[in-house]
């Protein structure tokens, strides 16, 4: 009989071991949650950047837009156009961002920034 309830013993034993080794301790869920704050700065920081970097990509499409259509205004033309005729012929929309300064009888051209607090500036 001694065998039996040292057998039942080892068995509840065993068991009460198990359940207490199966959780994490509170240590450990708080290294984990200061990795992943760190890892989570680090990607905040590097992703701002990349914003920056397509807003210059943007601009400097726009800017050359504006010249393309403005070559194309003057093949058509023999004259460069300001952006309200580069609008109506070979822009779909006005630049937000940049307009166009002709000098002389439209001789010659100059891409300007219409604000220096836009994003192009």
């Amino acid at each position: 009989m001694s065998t039996y309830l040292q057998g039942k013993l080892r068995r509840r034993t065993r068991a009460l071991n198990e359940a207490a080794e199966a959780g994490f301790t509170l240590i450990e869920l708080l290294v984990v949650i200061v990795i992943l704050g760190v890892l989570s700065a680090i990607v905040v920081f590097s992703v701002k950047g990349i914003n920056d970097k397509g807003q210059d990509s943007a601009c400097d499409t726009d800017k050359a837009t504006i010249a393309t259509a403005e070559e194309a205004y003057y093949a058509s033309h023999n004259k460069y156009g300001d952006m309200d005729e580069l609008a109506k012929t070979f822009l779909s929309t006005k630049s937000q961002w940049y307009g166009v300064k002709l000098e002389g009888e439209g001789v010659d051209y100059e891409i300007t920034l219409l604000s220096a607090s836009g994003p192009c500036s």
